[in-house]
């Protein structure tokens, strides 16, 4: 029984810190326990007890990194930690908020628009290094610069 109480004050320190997934949490788990069903029952209380939730590890994720990366490198990421892809997708955000974040980045990394064909090669590239389809890094590229002006217009 120590084993077990020893692995649920591990679990617990480890939850307090952030939120984990149950893939994470069985693997950092793992070398203290002398057998794998004690790990499968201790995850199973603490998601029982809403103590660990697969639900909202993917929601602090995407809310922690989603305005740097696009919704390809978030889901890699989470699919990284094993979660179901139901679970994925409606954390993911929407394509228009995908679409400001792209052109927030492209911004902040790049203060003026291309001025050749290499620049917007090398401005694509790094948009798609950051996990955005080519549609949004296409729009982005059109639109980035032209909300600036606007903005500086009125």
């Amino acid at each position: 029984m120590s084993a077990v109480k020893s692995l649920r004050s591990r679990a617990l320190a480890l939850l307090s810190r952030r939120e984990m997934s149950q893939a994470e949490l069985r693997r950092k788990l793992a070398p203290y326990a002398e057998d794998p069903a004690e790990i499968d029952a201790l995850l199973q209380e603490f998601a029982d007890r809403n103590w660990q939730s697969d639900q909202r590890y993917a929601e602090s994720y995407v809310y922690s990194k989603g305005s740097r990366y696009g919704r390809l490198r978030l889901a890699q990421g989470l699919q990284q930690q094993n979660l179901d892809s139901g679970l994925i997708e409606a954390a993911l955000p929407s394509l228009d908020n995908e679409r400001a974040t792209a052109r927030a980045v492209l911004r902040k990394k790049f203060k003026q628009p291309p001025a050749d064909f290499a620049e917007q090669q090398r401005a694509a590239r790094f948009l798609a290094y950051r996990g955005f389809d080519s549609d949004t890094i296409r729009h982005a590229l059109d639109h980035a610069w032209q909300e600036e002006d606007e903005e500086q217009a009125e």
